[in-house]
């Protein structure tokens, strides 16, 4: 049975399941999960793919970093939806966590999540153009972690340019390059779309990065994990996930109006312009490659903050590899 809200995640069984133990088949129906991850909610609502759920699930209206790893730390969430900033900060700051599916773009630099969005009468025409400029900077969340790469790829350091310390939620950003408090900010989906819409008339511009913007992750602590029946919950939940994603692609029309229009409360006009922004994706059967780009993005932020450096591989749950993969396959082909 599905529940909207945010509680407390659910107790434990009380039996122990090690990480090296194969995962269970399937829950048993008393299982509950408190799930943040209200894109995939709203595709498998649309979809009618939500009734094959065979436990309770408890929907929490969060997604990101900040938000997931505070309810993680508050026992009040079982699985979160993030990009892969998140689950580095989540170990950096002692909490032992598993990623157990992820997804990208399959044109990532045609598809980028974010550009960089320039204020009103600041030249940045090329990436070696940000030398000296005042840049948004969020430290543990995905739009920081693109600064940095941004930076190395110019071949910039952090002194070159002045990092500007900025949540990156709501309008913050398009609103401090509005108001000139920051020359450059990363921006996406309608944040962007809007702001070159308002002020571009007053010289506001973006420009391309050319740089992979695009991982999408669940993931959960690892003693969520070890409550067999949670672990069996998650199994099933991460193949419906996959089918979820590709409903999405499959029925664009449908997901316009459902999620932009009706449930985000944007144009029809915007949520086409998502949904192109978005193209295709891939979702993966095998992660030596996604390990080691986050092994990379790791190594990268170790040196530019001070952390500790750790082996990707850490981060996940080899059991998950090919489950999103496999459900995709056979709902692609028709299948159950």
């Amino acid at each position: 049975m599905a529940m909207t809200g945010c509680g407390s995640a659910a107790h434990s069984s009380g039996e122990r399941l090690e990480l090296d133990d194969p995962l269970p088949a399937s829950p048993p129906p008393t299982t509950k999960l408190v799930i943040g991850d209200p894109t995939t909610q709203k595709a498998l609502e649309l979809s009618g793919e939500i009734d094959r759920i065979s436990f309770d699930v408890e929907w929490a209206n969060m997604s990101g970093g900040p938000q997931t790893t505070e309810a993680f730390r508050a026992n009040a969430l079982d699985l979160g939806s993030v990009a892969d900033i998140p689950p580095i900060q989540a170990k950096w700051t002692g909490l032992d966590v598993k990623i157990v599916a992820a997804k990208f773009r399959k044109d990532p630099i045609g598809h980028p999540v974010y550009r960089l969005g320039i204020a009103p009468g600041v030249s940045v025409k090329k990436l070696s153009d940000l030398r000296g400029k005042r840049i948004a900077f969020s430290p543990g969340q995905a739009q920081g972690a693109l600064v940095l790469r941004v930076l190395r790829k110019a071949g910039l350091a952090k002194s070159d340019v002045d990092l500007v310390e900025l949540p990156s939620t709501g309008d913050v950003y398009p609103n401090a390059l509005a108001n000139k408090q920051v020359d450059v900010a990363p921006l996406g989906g309608t944040a962007l779309r809007r702001y070159l819409a308002e002020y571009g008339p007053d010289g506001a511009s973006a420009i391309e990065h050319g740089i992979r913007d695009d991982p999408a992750h669940l993931y959960t602590q690892v003693s969520t994990l070890q409550d067999p029946g949670k672990a069996a919950a998650i199994r099933e939940y991460v193949e419906l996930w996959a089918r979820a994603q590709q409903w999405i692609v499959d029925h664009p029309d449908e997901w316009i109006q459902g999620y932009y229009v009706e449930k985000e409360g944007l144009t029809p006009e915007d949520g086409a312009y998502l949904v192109e922004e978005a193209g295709d994706y891939d979702i993966p059967a095998r992660w030596d490659d996604v390990i080691d780009r986050h092994q990379k993005t790791i190594d990268l932020l170790s040196t530019e903050t001070g952390r500790e450096r750790f082996d990707a591989e850490e981060l996940y749950d080899r059991r998950f590899e090919s489950v999103a993969a496999d459900a995709l396959a056979a709902y692609t082909k028709g299948g159950e």
